[in-house]
């Protein structure tokens, strides 16, 4: 027995309910032909490299299946007939094909499949009893919310008095305090004044002594008085 690969094209415009008939039809003939079926994938639709009885798309499909030429002429035949396949090709991938061999491989793709459907329900429902909780959480800190709120409002309103007092003590010691600061500088003013006072009278002196003491500057010649001759009285 040899195993086939057939890509099959159907007319994009298609429903799922009218694509089922062609794969219900390739369902029929292979076991009619002592042919077997080893997976039908759908791919969907795809753009075509070129238009096809004036279709820019197509739908993809592949069939993988076991059988003879007679099996494989049957199925093109019906390819050819139906208005529903846009194009078709088969490919031969064995000329001795071990169907056991295949059907091992298939049972154990089934089981990864199914354990993989199992691990997958067994994260959703591990996600839900997550969700369940936090919505569980959510409810009973919006429950317990109510409770402590008229506490929290009592706290508040017995410390409010003692709030106020305390501003208002704030604010009448605020003044004093104002009062006592200027007093003190005011004071401070009047105790410099008289050493200012002083030091302004100080001030004609202190430059006359420092005239006094400063030095003649270096290098200025000392002019120095030359003896002046006697005026000779003319003789008679």
């Amino acid at each position: 027995m040899r195993r086939y690969e057939q890509i099959v094209i159907l007319d994009s415009d298609l429903s799922e309910d009218e694509r089922s008939p062609v794969f219900g039809r390739l369902k029929e003939l292979i076991p009619q032909y002592k042919g077997f079926l080893i997976d039908i994938n759908e791919w969907g639709q795809k753009k075509l490299a070129y238009e096809i009885k004036k279709k820019p798309r197509g739908f993809y499909a592949q069939v993988n299946f076991c059988g003879f030429g007679d099996l494989v002429d049957e199925m093109e035949r019906f390819f050819r007939i139906d208005d529903r396949i846009l194009k078709y090709m088969t490919v031969l991938l064995d000329k001795e094909a071990d169907v056991e061999a295949i059907k091992t491989e298939m049972a154990e793709k089934e089981a990864q499949k199914a354990e993989a459907v199992a691990k997958a329900a067994e994260e959703e429902k591990t996600k839900q009893a997550a969700t369940k909780a936090a919505a569980a959480a959510a409810e009973a800190e919006a429950a317990t919310t109510p409770e402590a709120a008229p506490e929290a409002e009592e706290a508040v309103a017995e410390t409010a008095p003692e709030v106020e007092a305390v501003v208002e003590a704030a604010a009448e010691v605020i003044p004093e305090v104002e009062e006592v600061a200027t007093k003190a500088a005011a004071e401070e003013t009047v105790e410099a004044a008289p050493k200012v006072e002083e030091a302004v009278e100080a001030a004609p002196e202190v430059k006359e002594k420092a005239s006094e003491a400063a030095p003649e500057p270096e290098g200025t010649p000392v002019l120095e008085e030359e003896p002046t001759e006697s005026a000779e009285t003319p003789k008679e």
